[in-house]
């Protein structure tokens, strides 16, 4: 990687020195009970990946040291610069500086099947550079997924995705796995100041087919609650609309490295 990193000004908190080969990066804001619950779950795997938070600085005492530490947490960054794609932005940077040989994103909303990390560490082994997460593929479980969300995942995003040369059966899912290999390639280069809210999440699956990397897609469980929330930061229709925006600048290739 000969280009400067773009990395957003971030604290770091870190309770012990890095430990293995891949880390497990959670990127969240306000999860509250969400993210506490998620973590008592991974708390197990730690051993097999050390646990990075990336929070854009919360607020209702979801990042209290003592219990993230508890948790077995390797390191918390906090940013307090706005966007998902920026807190990735800050966590990747780190993977990359701290000599992981790669990274598995999850979203810390709660939603996900957090026991799939040791076939995404698998597939890491086997040399593939991005492993995508699907709960629509056989052998993957979806619950309660909203109608428009189910629709607009399966036939909006999918098929225009599909332009790179991969077909993903579920690419919006965080749940994901990638080499450094794929993230340090100056084709590539995902630590820029433009990726803010949404498009690196789009970008880099679809780089890693237009590219040629190594591709596959595992299993995994996504389950939204029962009472009918949907624990997402795209609600509104014009979060919908600059999300549908960068799906298609991405594949109209302007987020390119120049």
């Amino acid at each position: 990687m000969t280009h400067a990193l773009q990395i957003p000004l971030h604290e770091r908190h870190e309770f012990f020195q890095k430990r293995t080969r891949y880390c497990f990066i959670t990127v969240i804001w306000n999860e509250g009970e969400r993210i506490r619950k998620q973590l008592s779950r991974m708390k197990e795997r730690a051993p097999l990946a050390d646990i990075i938070i990336a929070d854009g600085r919360s607020n209702d005492g979801s990042t209290d040291v003592n219990f993230l530490k508890s948790m077995g947490v390797r390191a918390l960054l906090v940013t307090d610069e706005r966007g998902l794609c920026t807190a990735t932005r800050m966590a990747l940077a780190y993977a990359m500086e701290q000599g992981y040989e790669g990274v598995i994103t999850v979203d810390g909303n709660g939603k996900d099947g957090v026991e799939a990390l040791t076939d995404f560490i698998a597939a890491l082994d086997d040399g593939y550079d991005m492993v995508q997460g699907s709960r629509f593929m056989k052998g993957g479980v979806h619950k309660n997924t909203p109608l428009e969300r189910y629709i607009g995942i399966r036939y909006v995003v999918a098929p225009v995705i599909a332009s790179g040369g991969f077909w993903y059966t579920d690419p919006t899912n965080a749940f994901r796995a990638m080499s450094m290999r794929f993230l340090r390639d100056d084709r590539v280069q995902p630590i820029r100041n433009i990726f803010v809210r949404f498009n690196l999440q789009l970008y880099l699956i679809w780089n890693a087919a237009r590219l040629g990397f190594k591709i596959k897609e595992i299993p995994v469980i996504r389950t939204y609650p029962e009472d009918g929330s949907i624990p997402t930061k795209i609600v509104s229709r014009r979060t919908k609309l600059l999300f549908l925006k960068e799906l298609f600048l991405t594949v109209l290739g302007k987020y390119n490295p120049r």
